[in-house]
């Protein structure tokens, strides 16, 4: 017991992505291709909000929220994948491997949650347009964000409180890129019941109720589409809510496969490699995906953009 539970006076290992040279190399450049693209994808919508008195809408008020969420859970993870995937020193130390896992774990669960009240957002203005003003007050607009963000700190709170209790043995070889809890549980020595019931029970809450929310949402939408008698504006509808849904499921769908699942210690190998993969998806691929998605295909944002260059050409 004494050997399993010294962490707190010895440094974790991430194993990274890969240890053939060609392919750290490659990974670095499209990490950092997808990180840069991730941040100015969402720190441009962010402007467009701000200076566009006609984007000051509920719409974008959460997306400007999710594109906050975007741009510090990609920072709290792939400035660390970058520099683990070239250096020889993938040491992390028990604070920052808790911190990084807080703060990652906080924003995904907020981020599951945003999304819900993305898709609420848009059931109410097209399903009930004469109470829209109503239902998504300003009152109503920063009581979702708020109760999400609350949510997101609290499950960040169990989960690193119950994933740093257990005891890892004297291998600290984390078979990861980054802190994340199904790594710690797999690679654990002792029971994890407790840790794999309370991610069962926080997933299930947050992620499931979310997704259900969600899709609830679009399926009265859908219905509503049905009803408009403009094929232009039945293809329009369908074409937003087509690239709504695709994100979503992804980003849920990549979530539940890694938290919703048995962490067993069979086949921990071939699971951690499917995880590394799977992990990417909503770490680096879907936080880059988001602004264009929702926002950059809308005219609305673009013509933002476009007529505030071309002020600053001018003057």
């Amino acid at each position: 017991m004494e050997d399993s539970n010294q962490t707190s006076s010895q440094m974790f290992i991430l194993l990274g992505l890969s240890t053939v040279p060609q392919l750290q190399v490659l990974f670095f450049v499209i990490f950092l291709i997808m990180y840069l693209v991730t941040i100015l994808g969402n720190l441009l919508l962010i402007a467009a909000v701000r200076i566009s008195p006609t984007l000051h809408s509920p719409m974008y008020f959460f997306l400007t929220n999710l594109s906050i969420i975007d741009i510090w859970f990609s920072t709290s993870i792939v400035p660390v994948i970058l520099k683990n995937t070239l250096a020889k020193d993938r040491r992390i130390s028990l604070f920052g491997c808790a911190i990084q896992m807080y703060i990652s774990l906080t924003l995904g669960a907020t981020e599951c949650i945003i999304l819900a009240c993305m898709a609420y957002d848009r059931f109410a203005a097209i399903c009930r347009p004469l109470h829209y003003n109503t239902i998504m007050s300003r009152t109503m607009c920063f009581s979702l964000v708020a109760s999400s963000w609350s949510v997101g700190f609290m499950n960040s709170i169990v989960q690193v409180t119950l994933t740093f209790q257990l005891s890892f043995c004297k291998c600290l070889n984390i078979n990861h890129y980054f802190c994340e809890v199904p790594a710690f549980i797999q690679m654990s020595c002792g029971d994890t019941f407790l840790n794999e019931l309370a991610i069962f029970i926080t997933g299930g809450i947050i992620v499931l109720c979310a997704f259900l929310l969600t899709l609830i949402s679009y399926v009265q939408i859908i219905f509503s589409i049905l009803k408009i008698h403009s094929t232009f504006g039945r293809q329009k509808s369908f074409s937003t809510c087509t690239s709504h849904l695709i994100v979503v499921t992804l980003y849920y769908g990549t979530i539940m496969f890694i938290y919703l699942r048995p962490h067993s210690n069979k086949h921990k190998h071939c699971s951690a490699k499917s995880d590394k993969v799977v992990s990417v998806l909503y770490t680096a691929v879907t936080p880059m995906l988001n602004p264009f998605i929702y926002s950059m295909r809308n005219q609305d944002v673009k013509n933002t953009l476009i007529n505030y260059l071309k002020r600053n050409q001018r003057s």
